[in-house]
């Protein structure tokens, strides 16, 4: 989804992708395009924009965070997203993930259990001209049936274990990113489904806010 941008975060943004990103090893230029192209300064509380660009987590709002941008963008590059595919994110925040899942996938499904945060998500990213974004306000723990198998689901908080409900909405070859483990010690996976089993494997140690069940009366567009 591609827009212009005069606004002067710009510079601050390709700065971001080559000092945190790429000197990293993302290596991906789709996933650094898209990066590139989301304003992250629009996803953080008026209080927080100077520091939109910083290499950290920024606090969102009802003890919850946006990630640090290098995060965000590896475990996109993670899920090997290709243009067709259909993406499931558990844990829609303020949108900024969600942005760039959908600068790169036919349609992006986002679940979300706070109301306000969705809601909130939800006005931000219309604003932005996305429409390949589908809400949903309920519990993540479930996934969103409806609409699966899923060529990909990522998920941006962490469970003790990992939900038996995502791993079966998985489509055949489908890729599952997910924090997993206790607050104190926690991996991030990849599952890669192939007839009818999941192949896992551990990236690097991550920190996120804890994954919490939400009301099974759900709301949807």
């Amino acid at each position: 989804m591609t827009r212009s941008d005069d606004n002067p975060a710009l510079a601050q943004r390709a700065r971001m992708v080559d000092r945190q990103l790429r000197s990293r090893g993302v290596r991906d230029p789709r996933v650094l395009d898209a990066m590139t192209r989301v304003p992250r300064e629009d996803f953080v509380p008026s209080d927080q924009r100077d520091w939109a660009y910083d290499d950290r987590p920024l606090p969102i709002g009802i003890g919850q965070t946006i990630s640090q941008p290098y995060i965000v963008a590896a475990m996109t590059e993670y899920t090997g997203i290709q243009p067709e595919d259909r993406v499931l994110e558990i844990g829609t925040g303020c949108g900024y993930q969600t942005a760039v899942l959908a600068e790169l996938a036919r349609e992006v499904y986002t679940v979300e259990r706070l109301a306000p945060l969705a809601q909130d998500a939800e006005r931000r990213l219309r604003g932005l001209g996305y429409t390949n974004v589908h809400f949903r306000t309920g519990d993540g723990f479930q996934g969103w049936e409806t609409h699966a198998p899923y060529d990909v689901i990522l998920v941006s908080a962490a469970p003790i274990t990992v939900p038996p409900a995502l791993l079966e909405q998985l489509a055949e070859r489908g890729r599952l990113v997910i924090p997993v483990g206790p607050r104190e010690s926690q991996d991030l996976k990849r599952f890669v489904r192939s007839t009818g089993q999941w192949r896992e494997e551990t990236l690097f140690d991550v920190r996120f806010v804890p994954m919490l069940p939400g009301t099974r009366d759900t709301t949807e567009e």
